[in-house]
């Protein structure tokens, strides 16, 4: 999650990633299952609009980790939406860069990677100084409590988390920031 990716890399990694959708996409033609073509264009359509707005949010180092989400771990797919786009500011990117990338690595350390474990994160304008961040892991932990003990310390003044589920293979929140 920290790694520095050069321009090679991650052109190989953009390149390697729209390779895959591009078969899939073939292979769907070739089998003339048109309507699943379709649908996959759909979902790179709202993907990439999501893209645009994440990158529109003047949270470049936050931006950065949700785009090479996928690249850096194993244990999850993250996924994410962009309900409004809003002017963030360096100290919320620092905040939301910092608190996201330590959690993602309590996530790695504490689900099973042999298990499909799927993280939705989504953000919203709240009120004039206040953004939402919901976060919705399905999958299996392998020590949730460990992933809970993070959320009850982690938090800074300006942050403040409503838990709507938990059990064995779902953590359900959303999170408060005042900036």
């Amino acid at each position: 999650m920290d790694k520095n990716w050069t321009t090679i890399e991650t052109l190989r990694q953009t390149r390697h990633d729209w390779l895959n959708r591009i078969q899939i996409i073939k292979g769907n033609l070739e089998l003339n299952k048109i309507d699943r073509v379709k649908g996959i264009i759909d979902e790179i359509i709202i993907e990439t609009q999501n893209e645009a707005r994440l990158t529109n949010l003047n949270l470049p180092k936050f931006s950065e980790m949700l785009l090479t989400s996928n690249w850096n771990n194993g244990s999850f797919y993250c996924e994410y939406e962009i309900i409004d786009v809003f002017e963030g500011s360096t100290e919320l990117d620092e905040l939301m860069y910092r608190w996201t990338n330590d959690y993602f690595k309590v996530l790695e350390k504490n689900l099973d990677p042999f298990f499909e474990n799927i993280l939705a994160v989504s953000m919203c304008k709240k009120e004039i100084s206040d953004m939402r961040c919901s976060f919705h892991m399905q999958g299996r932990f392998i020590d949730q409590a460990a992933v809970m003990g993070f959320l009850e310390k982690s938090l800074t003044a300006e942050q403040s988390i409503d838990i709507l589920e938990c059990n064995e293979d779902e953590l359900f929140f959303k999170m408060d920031i005042k900036f």
